[in-house]
C-alpha cells in the first residue's frame, strides 16, 4: 500500500486553486481534463470545470476536481494535511506563502516535541499542518 492520496472538490474554481498551489509549492500542473472534453453528458455550463487534474512537487502529489453543477461542496475543519519537511529554509518559504491569503491557526514556532511547526488554512479551505523535525 502507498500513501494515500488527497483528492480536493471545489466549487468551480478547481483551475484557481491550482495556479495557487503551483505557484505556493512551486510544482506543476498534470492531466487536466474538463467536463467538457469528457466522453459523458454534462450541461453547458460544466464545459470549462476541471473534471480531474493533479498536481505534483516531488513527493506532494494531490488530485483535484471542481463539483458537478447542481452539487454542492462544503468546507469543513475535519481534514488538514500534514507536510513535513526536510530544510528549514522550505518550511518557512511555504508558511510565508501560505500565511500571505490564508488564516493562520498556529504561527510558525518551535516546539516542545523538537520540530517547527504551523497550522494555516488556505485562500481556499484547506488546512496544512507545517512540520520540520530539527535535527
Amino acid at each position: 500500500m502507498k500513501q494515500a492520496t488527497p483528492y480536493f472538490t471545489f466549487n468551480g474554481n478547481a483551475r484557481e486553486a491550482l495556479e495557487y498551489y503551483k505557484k505556493i509549492f512551486d510544482g506543476e500542473i498534470l492531466g487536466v481534463k474538463t467536463f467538457g472534453e469528457a466522453d459523458y453528458p454534462t450541461p453547458p455550463e460544466a464545459d470549462d470545470r476541471i473534471m480531474h487534474a493533479q498536481f505534483k512537487k516531488d513527493d506532494l502529489f494531490i488530485m483535484v476536481s471542481d463539483n458537478f453543477p447542481g452539487s454542492s461542496v462544503t468546507t469543513g475543519n475535519h481534514i488538514s494535511l500534514v507536510l513535513d519537511f526536510d530544510r528549514e529554509e522550505e518550511i518557512q518559504k511555504i508558511y510565508d506563502r501560505l500565511s500571505l491569503k490564508g488564516t493562520v491557526f498556529m504561527e510558525l514556532q518551535d516546539t516542545f516535541w523538537g520540530a517547527k511547526y504551523a497550522k494555516v488554512k488556505d485562500s481556499f479551505g484547506v488546512v496544512w499542518d507545517l512540520n520540520y523535525t530539527k535535527s
